[in-house]
């Protein structure tokens, strides 16, 4: 097929990758809150736990091994390279990069799923900022938020029934991360078919009920919870959170749970820490059995559908997924000039 753009870069948040990265990048991580040394080295003891390496480093460099070869399957050889938020490479490290190599138009595509400010229009507030750092001009196309697919779907399902052929009976646990509950109300306030609009929260629901249905699992059978959450106490943010609700289903007689990290689409740190440490042990101390279902990682059914997206990144609606141009991901909003006020909405 003929592929109008130059090459690929996966966005992503980064990870530090030895214990002396940890405090620079929760600096990075959180510049601008005000959060204190203090405050950000008790976080990042989560990091030291593994070694002071973030897993996500690992996870992305799959992802891109997969990504890559998937499109040389189908006879697209391009460059797929990786820029960060947070940590090296950054962004605009890989827009310099890309440009000394001759690229002209770049598809970019984010490893977060759903539609928020975090996860999908600050990246195009990236993209923006490292162009503008790495003084260079690009064309640039961003893969929107892609959780309501099917390959995003059937990858996460297979996970589910995996996981209950170990404990059968369970109460499925849908995870995500949790976000302030304002930050929530301007994710994607655009109308949706079942008319409850395109939120975090709204995307969320819908996902985790195809994936069940997919499953087969009864309505009484699953419930969506969420991990991660940070901030100020008196600052409302989605709940209930993971550990909390273990400990209601354990008063409430429930015997066992698989958790489902179907917020995330590999293994990083808010699934091995929040989901394999800290949950885990909750669980464990509730007496509660105790699986956590794999994340899409690699799954052929979740790379064939990044391959379609990458390869027909025009606006609009590619095979379930939301394309635009570099700024904006609001939906109703595709096209949207590469003005990074354009992200700032929420």
């Amino acid at each position: 097929m003929t592929f109008e753009y130059d090459a690929v870069l996966v966005l992503s948040y980064g990870g530090p990758r030895r214990p002396e990265d940890v405090l620079p990048f929760m600096r990075n991580a959180t510049r601008g809150r005000g959060i204190p040394d203090e405050r950000l080295v008790e976080v990042s003891e989560h990091y030291l736990l593994f070694g002071g390496a973030s897993p996500i480093n690992d996870r992305n460099d799959e992802l891109r091994e997969a990504l890559r070869a998937e499109l040389s399957a189908r006879g697209v050889d391009v460059p797929v390279v990786i820029g960060n938020r947070n940590w090296d490479p950054y962004v605009h490290e890989a827009l310099a990069e890309l440009a000394a190599s001759g690229a002209a138009r770049v598809v970019a595509l984010a490893t977060s799923a759903y539609a928020s400010y975090s996860g999908c229009r600050q990246y195009r507030e990236d993209l923006a900022a490292g162009l503008a750092t790495a003084g260079v001009e690009l064309d640039l196309v961003k893969v929107g938020p892609f959780a309501e697919t099917p390959g995003f779907v059937a990858a996460n399902a297979d996970a589910v029934r995996s996981a209950l052929a170990e404990l059968p009976g369970a109460r499925v646990l849908f995870v995500t991360h949790s976000i302030p509950t304002a930050m929530d109300a301007g994710s994607g306030p655009g109308p949706s078919a079942d008319g409850r609009g395109n939120t975090y929260s709204a995307q969320h629901q819908r996902v985790a009920g195809a994936i069940a249905d997919e499953v087969g699992l009864a309505a009484d059978a699953w419930e969506i919870v969420y991990c991660s959450r940070s901030g100020a106490p008196h600052i409302p943010w989605l709940e209930p959170d993971v550990n909390d609700r273990l400990a209601e289903l354990a008063g409430e007689g429930v015997g066992s749970v698989v958790t489902v990290p179907f917020g995330f689409i590999s293994d990083h740190m808010e699934v091995v820490y929040d989901l394999d440490t800290e949950a885990r042990a909750t669980a464990s101390d509730l007496g509660l059995g105790y699986v956590r279902a794999a994340t899409v990682g690699v799954h052929p059914a979740f790379v064939g559908m990044l391959a379609d997206a990458v390869l027909d990144p025009r606006p609009g609606e590619v095979g379930g997924v939301r394309t635009c141009h570099a700024t904006c991901c609001l939906p109703g909003r595709p096209g949207a000039p590469l003005l990074p006020a354009a992200c700032s909405a929420d």
